[in-house]
């Protein structure tokens, strides 16, 4: 059994956040810690922990987040200058919930990928 998530309480509504978006797929809310102006998070509706656990069945919802993430792109006036969408696995990744979520970040320039 897969330990539920904040995120799973947050799809719920149990967990107060501010969802931009929510479908039978996917909810999207602002990141508590934003990194950029605009940083919102998506996540599947379903608890997949991380990457690493994705099968055939996820094919749909993982291509979703694409298309969702475009949608609040352009309806935070980001799309046209651009913006990053990020997928952390495990720990070195950079995962700090154990439930697949994309971020959306834009709004200014973001810089490079990495830093050293």
């Amino acid at each position: 059994m897969v330990e539920e998530t904040i995120f799973s309480k947050i799809i719920r509504r149990e967990i107060s956040a501010d969802v931009v978006y929510q479908d039978e797929l996917v909810t999207a809310f602002r990141d508590i810690s934003p990194k950029a102006p605009t940083h919102v998070l998506i996540v599947l509706n379903v608890l997949v922990p991380t990457v690493n656990d994705l099968l055939p069945i996820h094919e749909e919802s993982m291509g979703h987040l694409f298309t969702v993430a475009l949608k609040i792109a352009r309806s935070e006036g980001i799309a046209e200058d651009g913006y990053r969408l990020i997928i952390n696995c495990n720990r070195h990744g950079g995962q700090e919930v154990n439930h697949i979520h994309m971020h959306l970040l834009g709004g200014r320039p973001l810089g490079p990928m990495l830093a050293y």
